[in-house]
């Protein structure tokens, strides 16, 4: 009977530092592996582009970052999203991630553009989708005086463009005072043909040369340009 007791006792002595011990594993386990969840936000941007007929307007770009799986989705009203517009879209956030040093797997990204164009194409929106989604994931707010214009490339930096000059005068009939453009986009340079002919006898010769001409996007849209080749710098003159 004795025996019985103390055998009862021993055994419930070990139920109780097995259970003890779990729950102080369990305890350690949930404050060390507990993360903050993201909230949803939205970051809007301006950005440049060129319509059908070659003029220049100006579309309004909004990113949203939500708690989600990874996943990547656009929202798009009165625009066809083109291929190489999704193309950008996935390259922004591959080099999004790289400058966040995040793999970004525990949040859905949702990509949003509203024009009065009814047709735009073109990747040159991919340094300003680049830049809304490290805004939106660090929860920043962004320098709204700022617009850009650029191709985004898998390393990070700008690559060149098309219209710069009436990108920036779109941008500046907006409100913003600095135009951030792709290195060597600052200035465009163009070829005037002039003709001179010259008679020899009943024979009129004639050429055709052409003369380099050098626009200052600066100076002729009356806009502050700034040349840029990487998100790294462009980032410094948008986010406050």
């Amino acid at each position: 009977m004795k025996k019985s007791a103390i055998l009862i006792l021993l055994l419930f002595l070990l139920v109780f530092f097995v259970v003890e011990f779990d729950l102080k594993i369990d305890k350690n386990l949930t404050t060390t592996t507990t993360v903050p969840a993201i909230s949803y936000r939205t970051v809007s941007l301006k950005v440049p582009a060129v319509d059908n007929d070659g003029n220049g307007v100006v579309t309004n770009l909004m990113v949203s970052v939500q708690p989600g799986q990874g996943r990547v989705l656009t929202d798009v009203n009165n625009l066809l999203f083109w291929v190489d517009t999704q193309y950008s879209i996935r390259t922004a956030q591959r080099v999004a991630q790289d400058v966040l040093k995040n793999n970004l797997t525990g949040v859905d990204l949702i990509y949003s553009i509203d024009t009065n164009a009814s047709l735009i194409e073109g990747p040159s929106a991919g340094a300003a989708l680049t830049i809304a989604t490290i805004a939106a994931v660090e929860d920043k707010n962004l320098n709204q005086s700022v617009m850009i214009t650029g191709t985004i490339n898998p390393d990070g930096t700008i690559g060149p463009i098309g219209a710069v000059a009436e990108k920036a005068k779109a941008s500046k009939d907006v409100g913003a005072t600095l135009f951030l453009v792709p290195t060597g986009q600052g200035t465009e340079v163009s070829y005037k043909p002039t003709k001179s002919c010259e008679r020899m006898g009943p024979i009129l010769y004639c050429t055709t040369k052409y003369v380099t001409e050098t626009n200052d996007i600066s100076k002729s849209v009356g806009i502050s340009v700034k040349e840029v080749s990487t998100i790294d710098e462009a980032l410094k003159y948008f986010l406050i």
